[in-house]
């Protein structure tokens, strides 16, 4: 008797576990914007060129990612898909879009680094990273999240997980939307000509 009540209190607490953590899980960025939660915002990140401002891209439709240069799959893959959503475009409106890529690990990625790591996917492009503290608090503005995981059996030592949207931020600066990293280009291009 006493162990079917060491099990059934046990199950209890489970249970009780299990129901705490649904109620705690981070909410998509999509239910947080349709709730009305106030997500996005100005930020200042360090560029090749100096100092980058999300202010300074008022008039300009703004492709926003979060990510890392180191990462093996879902960085490249949204920056690729990125470009080829440009490539969908006129050049006209192709000189309305920026893109901008804020690493998450400024340890591994300097300025030089970025520039060069997003260029090789368009010529829009932009990397730029910040301090821990920035970067923390642009990664909150826009519902994302990253943490370093340790690997010890790479050379790499560790990597980052992080959330994969792609943030579409329109012309007055604000969030307009957040797409899936791997959306097809032709859907991205329609999305940024509804902003243009």
């Amino acid at each position: 008797m006493k162990t079917l009540r060491n099990l059934l209190l046990l199950t209890a607490v489970m249970l009780a576990g299990v129901a705490i953590a649904f109620y705690f899980r981070p909410q998509p960025i999509e239910n947080r914007i349709a709730l009305g939660e106030q997500l996005g915002g100005d930020f200042t990140l360090e560029s090749v060129q100096g100092p980058l401002k999300l202010e300074d891209y008022r008039g300009k439709v703004v492709l926003f990612f979060i990510g890392y240069a180191s990462c093996p799959d879902i960085c490249p893959t949204a920056l690729a898909v990125a470009s080829q959503g440009l490539h969908n475009l006129s050049d006209e409106e192709q000189k309305e879009v920026v893109g901008i890529f804020m690493s998450v690990d400024p340890e591994r990625d300097s300025v030089e680094k970025l520039a060069k790591y997003t260029a090789f996917f368009h010529p829009n492009f932009i990397g730029a990273t910040a301090d821990r503290a920035t970067i923390d608090q642009v990664v909150k503005q826009y519902g994302a999240f990253y943490r370093m995981v340790d690997l010890e059996e790479s050379a790499m030592g560790y990597a980052v997980d992080h959330s994969s949207k792609l943030y579409l931020i329109n012309r007055e600066g604000e969030l307009a939307k957040a797409l899936p990293h791997a959306l097809p280009p032709k859907e991205l291009a329609t999305e940024i000509r509804n902003l243009l």
